[in-house]
């Protein structure tokens, strides 16, 4: 049905464009020139819209200026056409954009960075930054689905693959620090919302979190909450897990914290090696295109200071006082860029 396809310029479908991902995937893919025509198709309608297109008003994440953003309707756009379908919004809106489009002949390659569809048979959990060369050629030719992994589960597999290197991990303790923006807008509004209502003393909103997120940090969220914080932690220990798999590094244990931050992962992490190791080694085992090592000569990162940067950045390294073998590590990552990211390498395969 759709074989003419392959004889013109190739279409990158963005669905949840009106999303905080959708947005970074869609810019992401601007700023490498992808050779594709970008389409952005909204997973939500808004009243009074014309039939077919969307009118959204997508609030910018650190200038808090309105930018109307017009994109075609999920009901009405013509996936079936794309030659990747890129899903960045709701669990329902990557499913009903995946029931259109299964029909299609041939069908587009799907890339699920919203994690809506990692459940079915079909779909497999992809990373590029962590991934063994040769991993995406060992994949089934008939792979339907390919899941971004979990931003922190990737910065964390990045962190620990190339750690192995310097020596055998015995073991490791990672602490996670999870930003509000994984929440979406939603989420961003609330933390800024409960701000403004807590030095106004006016009732917290708490739709998202269900519990006071700002000036607080949370081990837990409130029983109403849409989604528990334990799940999300669930889904990065399993994640990380199977990213972990080919390395030989073993499985650290970890804790996600929600911090009253709007965007970008820290991590705190306490490695322990089967042996020591001089500072050097370290320093060199790190030596990547995507992690970008501070030494004591420059100022610490920060979730503020990568905003807009891939990979995950490195820094306040120190051997640990109380154990020799073992090292801290202060890790920082664009929670939205490092999926991007991800997502744009397996979108290159199909359009090389």
């Amino acid at each position: 049905m759709h074989s003419h396809r392959s004889s013109q310029r190739a279409t990158i479908a963005i669905v949840g464009g009106e999303s905080l991902l959708g947005k970074e995937v869609h810019e992401l893919l601007e700023s490498r020139k992808a050779p594709a025509t970008l389409q952005l198709v909204a997973a939500i309608e808004v009243e009074d819209a014309p039939k077919g297109v969307t009118s959204i008003l997508t609030r910018g994440l650190t200038s808090g200026m309105d930018e109307p953003l017009v994109m075609a309707s999920i009901e009405l756009a013509d996936l079936g056409v794309a030659r990747v379908v890129i899903l960045a919004g709701s669990k329902a809106s990557s499913e009903k954009a995946y029931q259109k489009i299964r029909g299609a002949q041939p069908a587009p390659a799907v890339i699920d960075v919203s994690g809506g569809l990692e459940d079915l048979a079909e779909a497999r959990l992809r990373a590029p930054m962590v991934e063994p060369p040769g991993f995406e050629a060992g994949l089934d030719a008939k792979t339907a689905v390919q899941t971004i992994a979990h931003p922190a589960a990737i910065a964390i597999a990045l962190l620990l693959t190339h750690l192995q290197k310097a020596g055998a991990i015995r073991r490791s303790v990672v602490e996670i620090f999870e930003p509000v923006s994984e929440r979406g807008q939603a989420g961003i509004e609330e933390l800024q919302k409960q701000a403004v209502a807590l030095l106004s003393f006016k009732p917290l909103p708490k739709e998202i979190f269900d519990a006071q997120v700002s000036f607080n940090m949370l081990s837990q969220y409130g029983s109403e909450a849409p989604l528990p914080l334990d799940e999300i932690e669930q889904k990065i220990d399993r994640h990380l897990a199977s990213l972990l798999a080919a390395s030989g590094a073993p499985m650290p244990s970890l804790r996600l914290i929600q911090a009253p931050v709007f965007h970008g992962y820290s991590v705190s992490a306490w490695i322990e090696f089967e042996e020591s190791l001089e500072m050097d080694a370290v320093f060199q085992s790190l030596a990547s295109a995507n992690i970008d090592v501070r030494t004591r000569d420059h100022e610490p990162p920060t979730n503020v200071g990568v905003a807009g940067q891939g990979g995950i950045t490195v820094g306040s390294i120190a051997q640990d006082r109380n154990q020799p073998r073992a090292w801290w590590f202060w890790v920082v990552a664009d929670n939205l860029q490092i999926a991007a990211e991800n997502a744009w390498e397996v979108a290159r395969g199909y359009l090389e």
